[in-house]
């Protein structure tokens, strides 16, 4: 089963850009920070801060990194999760499920090793795993700078990123990943801390898309979006209380960096000061939030609109 991962567009989404014009400047922008930086100092602001060093991928333990159980598995196996390795407990008793299981795993080259229930209950820290198993391979991060130069560097599709503060449902996660990928989006960047991380729950809401569209762990996400600014990219929050309707936001021609906050507290305060714009979502006033996958969705689909890059 192939776990390989490719990084942003690969060139693969050219669309018509002619006519269009070069993408303005950041401080030639009224609506960009680096525009009033401009514009109080005389210069083109101040020089950028030192980066952060690399981020080391970290193992996720038995817990996120495993899928036990025969209706698990076997969705998992259906759904093309990357597998590391599979397990079978020894004497486990034969049901359709496993059946079904045992067809999928050979009818796609998957190996399936027999262990002893013992050693499988170790493996899987205890978990009620009915004699069957998989683990996951431990996923590798990007850099929040990877995603920033594969955006800039794309001259075929203008740079798309979705920054991630405070999401902590692996389901969310997996959800925005896979709107980002059906808007072309160049990656997703997630805080190293208080967020989901890629996990086998998160593969599955991906419905596959993690195989497509990469994921960076920022050690300090104010710095990320202090970083794409100072790159060019509009940062947009999107905030209920946001003044600009998402559906009219200014500098979508240009590379835009995308923020979602977590449906009960949205946006940090900090997170929020290094926005150059907060947009809302205009819903209905009985309504007091959308669910913040959802929120993505419509907001990547908004800016998708107003580029003019729907089939």
């Amino acid at each position: 089963m192939a776990t390989g991962r490719k990084v942003g567009s690969g060139g693969h989404r050219k669309r018509g850009l002619a006519g269009r014009g070069p993408t303005p400047k950041a401080e030639d922008r009224v609506y960009h920070k680096a525009y009033k930086t401009k514009q109080g100092a005389g210069q083109g602001g101040a020089k950028p801060s030192g980066r952060s060093p690399r981020p080391s991928s970290h193992g996720q333990g038995a817990g996120s990194d495993w899928v036990v159980g025969r209706n698990p598995v076997l969705e998992a196996l259906t759904a093309g999760l990357p597998i590391k390795a599979g397990y079978v407990a020894e004497g486990s008793e034969r049901d359709d499920r496993l059946r079904d299981i045992f067809k999928f795993a050979a009818e796609h080259s998957i190996s399936l090793l027999q262990t002893t229930r013992a050693e499988l209950d170790r493996l899987t820290g205890g978990a009620v795993h009915q004699g069957v198993a998989l683990q996951l391979p431990s996923y590798q991060y990007a850099h929040p700078d990877d995603l920033l130069a594969d955006a800039l560097q794309d001259d075929a599709h203008r740079g798309l990123v979705v920054a991630l503060d405070g999401i902590t449902d692996p389901h969310n996660l997996g959800a925005i990943i896979r709107s980002a990928a059906a808007f072309a989006a160049h990656g997703v960047i997630i805080p190293e801390r208080r967020s989901a991380s890629v996990t086998a729950v998160a593969w599955k809401a991906s419905a596959g898309a993690l195989a497509r569209v990469p994921v960076a762990r920022a050690v300090n996400l104010n710095r990320a979006l202090q970083d794409y600014s100072k790159a060019g990219f509009t940062v947009v929050g999107l905030a209920g209380e946001g003044e600009t309707d998402i559906a009219g936001v200014p500098g979508v021609d240009g590379p835009v960096l995308l923020v979602i906050g977590s449906e009960g507290d949205g946006l940090a305060r900090l997170t929020r000061e290094r926005c150059d714009l907060l947009a809302r979502i205009p819903i209905s006033s009985e309504v007091e939030s959308l669910n913040a996958s959802v929120a993505a969705a419509i907001a990547l689909y908004e800016i998708a609109r107003c580029r003019g890059e729907l089939d």
